[in-house]
């Protein structure tokens, strides 16, 4: 039957009836495609059936239908007209992991970070109104998203703005909802349906003519009936209309409910789904932690391709190198904002479990927590990726910054992070945090480089700091035994040279040495140096470099406004930009690309050798290609 359905309409010529073997179709492509492509797995495999469900009853693309984070959302993406695509997810020119605006009309607001829906979905829906159109607006967020107050801000607002607005809580993990069955389904039919809500409604009408003090109790007596009987008082509370829970895999449960939310009259109401993640597929039923995200794997075994690694992540070696710290110290906590394995916070914890803090997808609580635990005297290490410390940023200037507490902020993802594209890239740190006075900014150049920053940060005793480190594997580099803190503000000469001068900020410093050696080949003398450091920035070293050379390239994997406007105002607040120096800021483009491999990514960015040696040869005011030929 999937082969007929091109699009949501013509899942809607389907009888009911032929629904549960659309789904276990559904089910079996995701499955089959995520093991050629990898990606995010367990998510989508548990709202298989609400997708289909959903898909049926409402009119999308009218209806606006917004997935929360977007990673549940590949069975949504195979209803919908990408179905020959699938298999090209999270490749360069493929299909985005995540929803996109500007890939598919059915995909109405992108996401990629959580507890973004129901503000969205509020904005739409309110757009609706002032159209005075009729559409539905559904807004679907796992139970993980509902750990961000944005989620709160957001239902606080639409309950009091009394919108239309459909939520779904899809509740997978957290175990929040009492046994589901088939009273619990009659009971969400009958308060979903009409008669009950004209019903409820004619109550408040009635309760509004009785004198105050019987009003407030006749309503209060309502909501305490159905709290009771369905568990939902908070969202109550919140001004939303509450019905639930319900099995997300039943769908003779789901499709009466949600036509009965679809044609109601009434404010926002809330569905509460129960669902199971990794739903149909037994290895990742078993282990949803592991099958949340996947590389490629085998069906039938369920084993994941492994891929051969010279050297250990950089996520591993920052987790291991905290525990060396923290057996010395029993001052070190660390902090994670729902993502423990993601930062290697979770290796920390088995050593630590009662030093170890998820606060849950909260990176603005986690940023204060930790805060408030440096001013006691602790040594809190804030791990969190860059792309999501920018949720953070206010509590890093007020809380943080502004009263020079040392916060150590260890930012897994920096520079650009391959399959899951723009919105998990760390471009933007060393632009946002150098700005703000007092900090100390750190870019590791490799694996054990890493380890002296964890030492570094731990010295650090006052005022806050950050390191930055990339996605995936280190270079394969000798590592030291433990980490020996660095002397603030220096960095270092890697390799001498007199014509050109390449300075690297982080992990582009294996490509500035692989230029080096190429430029060698062209008769120009090359220095290597790594800043290490871009707050303080090594002026000695950078003076020196553009007083050494005829040309000064920057290299650094973040924006423009980063380290290298850093270097260009310290030369130009020591005049050393008269003195004839051929200046060139290598930086990320400025604009947000889309995603590929990493290094096809960096050399579109023109941030490998090749890139390097043809910015040396601009800064010259020559031609790579034509200096290539000459050489034969």
């Amino acid at each position: 039957m999937l082969d007929d359905i091109k699009k949501p309409s013509d899942l809607r010529q389907y009888d009911p009836a032929d629904l549960r073997q659309i789904a276990d179709e559904l089910r079996q492509e995701t499955i089959n495609a995520v093991s050629v492509t990898g990606g995010h797995l367990g998510a989508g495999l548990g709202v298989v059936e609400l997708t289909v469900a959903l898909h049926y009853v409402f009119d999308t693309p009218r209806d606006r239908l917004i997935w929360d984070v977007g990673h549940q959302a590949y069975p949504h993406k195979i209803l919908t007209g990408r179905r020959d695509r699938i298999r090209t997810l999270r490749m360069g020119g493929g299909l985005s992991g995540f929803t996109k605006r500007a890939e598919s009309e059915y995909d109405p607001f992108g996401a990629a970070h959580a507890s973004t829906s129901i503000s969205a979905g509020l904005g739409m829906a309110v757009a609706r109104d002032l159209r005075g159109d009729n559409n539905n607006v559904i807004a679907v967020i796992g139970d993980g998203s509902m750990s961000a107050g944005m989620a709160y801000e957001a239902m606080n607002n639409a309950g009091a703005m009394n919108s239309r607005l459909i939520v779904i809580l899809n509740d997978n993990d957290m175990s929040i909802a009492p046994p589901v069955g088939a009273l619990s389904a009659y009971l969400s039919r009958l308060l979903s349906g009409g008669s009950y809500m004209k019903l409820r409604d004619f109550g408040k009408q009635l309760a509004g003519h009785l004198p105050k003090s019987l009003e407030t109790k006749a309503l209060r007596a309502e909501e305490f009936a159905r709290g009771f009987l369905t568990g939902g008082t908070m969202f109550e509370e919140l001004g939303f209309y509450y019905v639930g829970p319900i099995d997300g895999h039943n769908l003779d449960h789901l499709i009466p409910v949600l036509k009965n939310v679809r044609d109601a009259k009434e404010g926002p109401i809330l569905i509460h789904v129960v669902t199971q993640k990794g739903k149909g597929y037994e290895p990742a039923e078993k282990s949803a932690d592991k099958y949340h995200g996947v590389v490629k794997f085998d069906v039938v075994t369920g084993v994941q391709a492994k891929a051969k690694a010279n050297a250990p992540s950089y996520t591993k070696v920052f987790g291991e190198a905290l525990v060396k710290e923290a057996k010395k110290d029993d001052t070190i906590v660390a902090v994670t904002a729902a993502m423990p394995s993601g930062t290697g916070v979770d290796i920390f914890a088995k050593s630590f479990p009662h030093r170890t803090f998820d606060v849950g997808i909260a990176e603005q609580h986690a940023v204060t927590f930790a805060a408030g635990l440096a001013t006691e005297g602790f040594k809190p290490f804030c791990a969190i990726y860059s792309t999501f410390l920018q949720r953070g940023y206010d509590q890093v200037v007020h809380d943080v910054a502004i009263q020079s507490l040392p916060v150590r902020f260890a930012m897994d993802r920096a520079g650009l992070v391959g399959a899951d594209g723009p919105t998990h890239a760390g471009s933007f740190d060393v632009a946002y945090l150098g700005c703000l006075p007092g900090f100390v900014l750190m870019a590791a150049a490799d694996e054990a480089d890493l380890v002296h920053m964890v030492a570094t940060a731990v010295a650090i005793d006052d005022r806050p700091s950050a390191f930055r480190y990339p996605r995936g594997d280190g270079v394969g580099i000798d590592m030291p035994e433990v980490g020996v803190p660095l002397e603030i503000g220096k960095g270092r000469i890697i390799s001498e040279g007199s014509k050109v001068a390449l300075l690297s900020y982080g992990t582009r410093l294996a490509e500035c040495s692989k230029a080096a050696r190429e430029l060698a080949a062209y008769g120009l003398s090359t220095t290597v140096a790594d800043a290490r450091f871009a707050k303080p920035l090594d002026v000695d070293l950078v003076l020196r470099l553009a007083r050494e050379h005829e040309v000064l390239i920057t290299v650094e994997e973040g924006s423009i406004g980063g380290f290298g406007s850093y270097v260009f105002h310290a030369l130009a607040e020591h005049g050393a930009l008269d003195s004839g120096l051929k200046i060139r800021s290598m930086v990320l483009p400025d604009i947000f690309q889309d995603h590929d491999s990493p290094a096809a990514m960096y050399a579109a960015a023109g941030l490998d050798s090749a890139g390097i040696v043809a910015k040396v040869f601009e800064a010259l005011g020559r031609d790579v290609r034509t200096e290539a030929a000459r050489l034969g």
